[in-house]
Order: C-alpha cells, then structure tokens, then sequence
C-alpha cells in the first residue's frame, strides 16, 4: 500500500484527488490542512467529510509553518509520498498581504520539503502555477522556455517553491516533479476563482466583477482532468522534471462568460472594472511534455467542463 501525505488535503485539488486514490484499496491518505480563512471552513470540511469513515484516510489540522507538530506527523504516518499543495493563493490577495505569501509558501514549503528529504520519502510533488512564466513570455508557456520575472507576489512565492524544489533534488537526490498548473476550475472548486464566482452570481442575480474589457485568456483546466495527471505522477517514476498541466486551449473571459450563461440559460449582470496589477493577459500552456511522459490528454473540453461544474453547484451551493 502507498502512503500518501497531501498537504492542503482539504482543499480544492486535495479533497478531488483524496477521493480519486480512495477509490483505490491501494492507497492510504494522509491530509494535513490548517482550514485558513481563505474561504469558509465549512466548504472544506464538507469536501472531506466523506473520507472520515475510511480507514484509508485520516486527516490532521496543523499548519505547514509548525514544523515541530508537522514533523511529529510525518514520523507518525511515514509516507511514501508527499503532494504539497498547501498554500496562500490569489494574486490580488497576495499584493495586499505579501507577507503571508512568503511565509507559507517559501518558508512553508522549505519545512515540507526538509521533512521530505529527511525522512527519505520516494517521490515529492510540488503544485506550482503558471503564474511562475511571468507576462511577456512566447505563448504557448513551454517548460524549456527561459524564465526571468514574475509580476505578483504570489507568482514570485511559487517560482521561489520551485527553486527550493530544485535545491533540495541537488543535495538530497529526493525525486521530485513540479507540476506546473492553469486555471483549474470544476467540483468543490474555491469561491474565489472566476468561474465559481461567474456561476453563483448567474444563479444568485448578483453582479459579476468582470476586470478589464473581458478579451484576457486563461487555459482553464477542468479538475477531473488534472487529477488523472496528478495519479499518472504518482504511479510514473522520475527523478527531477518539471511539467505544465493544462489543456493547451485558451478561452477569453468574454467566452467563458458567455458559454456559462448558455448553459445555465441566464444572463449574468456584469460590473465592468479596470484591469488589475498583476494579472497576465495570456495565458496557455504547451502540453507536449505531458503528452509524451505522462500520457496526458485532457478530455473536458469547456462546455463539458462547465456542464459538470454548474451540475455540482446546483446540488451542493443552491
């Protein structure tokens, strides 16, 4: 059986990919989660309310910052996996708070990272962003490509991850793969991402804040497609690699917006706002690498994406 240790458990991806390996007699999950205020501690405990009952899963409230109390579980749960997910996130927040940025996601990172090396587990995967390749780079965003800045806080706390990521490979030989990600979005999404803000306020007849004049572009990512990426890393060895998790597809807001109102069969009442600090025009990523050594091919195209997110908001949020 592996032995999973996945920090950030409850959240977002955690809770998604703790109920994919669970469905697996093979896997034994460990999730840690502080439950910050981010976004309501309910959402996150409902995501995990679920796994409790199995013996294959046992969760830990502590904060990555501890190293003492998060050191006393990694003796005690001795994985054979470490999935680092936890983290602050959110660009605008992070200009408001850098700070807590650095804390959590440089020096946090460290202390998973340290008890990763020294307990010697096999494999650590580190979730970083696509916000690392900055604003004026080729598109699409390529892992060879040369990365010289980032424009946020939060982008900056990421790459800052990554070069620890590749410290700690260097001196320690600990395998470990970066998954660098886009704009993930589906089933117990956060209520801070635009398309869970895009749905709620169609259903809720509540303004939507749309930044800028609407033509900016992400590569949205559905969460059941990435979690097939995250469970391929996990059964494929590697000893250092970097790998970008998207569609290779970008959809401006004004698209992403539309589409959802076709769906629903609502129009959304937008807010115009200016464009903000720290946000990239552009954004889609270069999925060859993960083609050829993951076997990645996404499936939810966004309709279909979609079509699954607002099914769930409707039983779940409504």
């Amino acid at each position: 059986m592996k032995k999973i240790l996945i920090t950030g458990g409850a959240g977002f991806i955690g809770s998604n990919l703790s109920k994919e390996l669970l469905k697996d007699n093979d896997y034994y999950i460990t999730a840690v989660d502080n439950l910050d205020r981010y976004y309501p501690e309910l959402f996150k405990m409902s995501n995990i309310n679920q796994f409790l009952i199995n013996n294959n899963f046992k969760f830990y409230r502590e904060n990555i910052l501890n190293v003492d109390k998060l050191k006393a579980i990694f003796e005690r749960e001795s994985p054979d996996i470490v999935i680092h997910l936890a983290a602050k996130v959110g660009i605008r927040e992070s200009f408001k708070n850098p700070k807590e940025f650095e804390e959590t996601n440089i020096r946090g990172t460290n202390n998973v990272l340290l008890l990763s090396s020294k307990l010697k587990v096999n494999k650590f995967i580190f979730a970083s962003s696509s916000s690392v390749y900055g604003a004026d780079k080729p598109i699409p965003f390529s892992e060879e490509q040369k990365i010289t800045f980032q424009i946020s806080p939060y982008a900056s706390s990421k790459m800052s991850g990554e070069l620890l990521c590749r410290k700690f490979h260097n001196l320690s030989r600990i395998n470990i793969i970066i998954l660098r990600l886009f704009s993930v979005y589906g089933p117990l999404g956060r209520p801070d991402m635009v398309p869970y803000r895009l749905v709620e306020s169609i259903y809720k007849s509540k303004k939507f804040n749309k930044f800028g004049n609407g033509d900016s572009e992400r590569d949205y990512t559905s969460i059941e497609d990435l979690i097939i990426g995250f469970i391929s890393v996990i059964e494929k060895n590697f000893g250092f690699e970097i790998i970008n998790l998207g569609t290779g597809t970008s959809t401006s807001l004004n698209d992403l917006i539309r589409t959802t109102e076709e769906l629903i069969g609502k129009k959304a009442i937008i807010n115009s706002l200016p464009a903000q600090k720290g946000d990239i025009q552009k954004v889609k990523a270069d999925i060859t690498k993960a083609k050829k050594i993951l076997d990645f091919n996404p499936q939810y195209n966004l309709i279909n994406g979609m079509k699954s997110f607002i099914n769930w908001y409707r039983e779940n949020r409504l």
